[in-house]
């Protein structure tokens, strides 16, 4: 049974640094069965998150050698047994314990946020969708809120712009509610004030750690930069506004 080294960031606010282990690991392990194995055998004290270990909660977030990923979904037979494995909190979170850190932002955003208003029903009292409209949104839907999105994303984490900027685990929010075709709320006022779309640069470093492989920059935020554009910069709309009496984008 191969015996790996295992490099975890052991600390609080206050301050930390990583501690190493050594533990077996015995075939078909992810990452997470390693950190229990830890926790039942040699650091009975270190804090992790985690639930549903299947890749569905996005509780067991973290940096596995630098890269944000799910340590549920990690393979440890993607390492080799020479080399040290490092495990660390998301660094764009403020940090609880270990390997736990506080993501109550995005909570906070996420009620920022104008909800679903539906058009009324037809005459029938059903509403009717075109096939291609819902199938549009529903990569949206598969969304386990991993933050790694979030945490990667260098508006929030190098440039420290979370009063101004959403994030891309909202801007796949809100495209699926604004390309939803019941919808009836304008929100690219929202989109471009209080979300802050236009500083995202699109380098879809968010797309690349997704564990639902959802195309958030080319799906989502680029159209919801187009809509954008549109509504702001377009200079016909703009005269169009202008003789309409300087109109504002309904709510």
């Amino acid at each position: 049974m191969p015996t790996f080294t295992m490099r975890l960031f052991r600390g609080d606010p206050r301050g930390g640094e990583f501690k190493e282990y050594r533990v077996e690991a015995e075939p078909g392990m992810v990452v997470l069965d390693v950190i229990h194995r830890l926790q039942a055998t040699q650091a009975t004290d270190l804090a992790v998150r985690w639930n549903c270990k299947a890749g569905k909660c996005g509780s067991c977030s973290a940096e596995i050698n630098g890269k944000p990923r799910l340590m549920c979904m990690t393979r440890m037979n993607l390492f080799a047994e020479s080399e040290a494995i490092t495990v660390a909190p998301m660094r764009t979170f403020p940090l609880i314990r270990d390997l736990v850190t506080d993501v109550a932002y995005n909570y906070e955003k996420a009620r920022t946020i104008p909800p679903l208003r539906l058009k009324p029903p037809e005459a029938d009292g059903t509403y009717r969708m075109m096939q291609e409209d819902i199938d549009r949104i529903q990569e949206f839907h598969k969304c386990i809120e991993c933050f790694l999105c979030q945490d990667v994303c260098h508006v929030i984490r190098d440039h420290d712009k979370k009063k101004l900027f959403a994030g891309p685990r909202f801007f796949i929010k809100i495209a699926g509610l604004e390309m939803h075709p019941l919808d009836t709320r304008h929100r690219t006022e929202f989109v471009k004030q209080a979300a802050g779309v236009g500083l995202c640069n699109i380098t879809k470093c968010c797309t690349e750690v997704c564990p639902e492989q959802i195309h958030i920059t080319d799906n989502g935020i680029i159209p919801l930069k187009e809509r954008m554009a549109d509504q702001f910069f377009d200079p016909v709309v703009w005269l169009l506004r202008k003789l309409g009496g300087g109109r504002q984008e309904p709510a």
